[in-house]
């Protein structure tokens, strides 16, 4: 639905831009994730490939996932995104954060 929308939408900007403002509930959302989608690039098979591309419907992201953060975290388990706290939004003091790979 929209939410899942939303979601693979802040995953792709994340994936291409590697850090990204967003309101805390969505970075935390987000984190488990793209932290999954991290986890199967590092393996690249069909398999895998297909899954991402069936979860991003983008293939960009998807290159970039096997390509550049896959091989880049190889040797880490889990733990590849921070997130860190900012000031609530002025206008109606939503708690928002950055997220992005460390």
């Amino acid at each position: 639905g929209p939410r899942k929308a939303l979601i693979r939408s802040l995953a792709y900007s994340l994936i291409v831009h590697e850090k990204i403002t967003t309101t805390l509930i969505k970075a935390k959302a987000l984190r488990p994730i793209v932290e999954k989608m991290v986890t199967r690039a590092k393996v690249d098979t069909l398999a895998n490939r297909r899954i991402l591309i069936k979860v991003l419907a983008k293939d960009k992201a998807v290159k970039k996932l096997l390509e550049v953060l896959g091989p880049k975290y190889k040797d880490r388990q889990g733990g590849y995104l921070r997130i860190i706290k900012l000031e609530p939004r002025r206008g109606d003091a939503a708690k928002r954060a950055i997220i992005e790979f460390v």
